[in-house]
């Protein structure tokens, strides 16, 4: 029997997502659970759909059932995830309770056949739209709901509607004042109504498959995050060459040579690598409260950007604040061209 109180990293990472001894039952998790189907039974909806451990967020589609990922289920795989991924997606009871009323939305769908009537269709379009790999956004619109990060709302039609019924489905949410004067409110008002047409009934689907339920999958932790990270990141060369050269200067080998042969004298000159080393944390912060992108995402690119200012031998010949602030508005500027448009350099994948 693993046990994960006593287990090192090393043989964590070799052990198969089957194999985890974990559950929600008797966890944080069944009490946000709980919380759910009791923010469900106060609107009068009989209907609760059954979660069970995954291997991300995900309810899967035409099923009425929500995964949970695995890692919110112990605090070692938590840790885990914090270390390969700089966050866990739905670690603490705010912000699982968010997820798991988005992901109801989902389970409502399919269960009642709310996406397949007209009238929902005239409110929030075609379900039948294909999702994209990425999508623009308009961050001051109003005619959608803010709920999770991103401006996920306007993702897709589907994506639509679920994050108006979570800020519908959230207590002491106020929506019809918070979101008087708005657009997104005659959303919320056609929920509402829609809600209090299917209280008191049974769906028309009960039960749910469990897709990629962890109990299922057979692959590797190890295995696991590296397909993860693979999947979610861009790697390029020389990408930043041009603009790295206009915030710090390349040197020549037989340059390099003498500079740091000269630094063990003079502590006050700094290589580009050490000052983005240093100031890692900061930018993380920064570009993450501005572009609201994944934590691990900028930090991979912060990584690429400190390896190939290292491989060019860049060195700050500027005023390190000046330098710093460059630096910023060139990540901050990369990271928005990759919210709105799915990559660095800025052209679209979507439209």
């Amino acid at each position: 029997m693993i046990d994960l109180n006593n287990i090192s990293e090393e043989q964590l990472l070799k052990t198969r997502l089957c194999d985890l001894p974990i559950a929600i039952e008797g966890t944080w998790l069944q009490e946000c659970v709980n919380e759910l189907y009791r923010e469900l039974d106060a609107q009068g909806l009989m209907f609760h759909p059954e979660c069970y451990l995954a291997d991300e967020w995900l309810t899967p589609e035409g099923e009425t059932v929500i995964g949970i990922p695995f890692y919110l289920a112990h605090p070692t795989l938590t840790k885990l995830e914090h270390k390969m991924m700089l966050e866990a997606e739905g670690e603490g009871k705010s912000w699982c309770m968010q997820l798991l009323r988005h992901e109801a939305g989902h389970a409502f769908s399919y269960a009642y056949h709310l996406h397949q009537r007209p009238d929902w269709q005239k409110v929030f379009g075609s379900s039948e739209k294909e999702y994209g790999n990425t999508y623009k956004f308009k961050p001051y619109s109003k005619s959608y709901v803010r709920h999770l990060d991103g401006f996920y709302a306007q993702y897709h039609p589907d994506e639509d509607f679920v994050e108006t019924f979570a800020v519908w489905l959230t207590p002491d949410s106020h929506w019809s004042e918070s979101y008087q004067g708005w657009k997104a409110l005659k959303k919320l008002q056609f929920v509402d109504g829609l809600m209090n047409e299917i209280k008191g009934k049974p769906p028309f689907k009960q039960r749910g498959r469990k897709l990629w339920n962890q109990k299922k999958l057979t692959i590797t932790l190890e295995k696991y995050y590296r397909r993860k990270k693979t999947l979610e990141q861009e790697e390029f060369p020389d990408f930043h060459d041009m603009q790295l050269n206009k915030i710090f200067k390349s040197l020549t080998a037989q340059e390099w040579l003498a500079f740091r042969k000269e630094r063990r004298k003079n502590k006050s000159l700094i290589t580009a690598e050490g000052l983005i080393r240093k100031y890692s944390k900061n930018f993380l912060n920064t570009v993450d409260r501005c572009t609201g992108e994944r934590k691990y995402m900028i930090s991979d690119l912060l990584k690429n950007i400190s390896l190939r200012a290292k491989q060019l031998n860049m060195i700050v010949v500027d005023d390190p604040t000046n330098s710093l602030m460059q630096l910023g508005v060139y990540v901050t500027s990369l990271m928005m061209n990759y919210v709105h448009t799915g990559w660095y350099r800025g052209k679209l994948k979507h439209t």
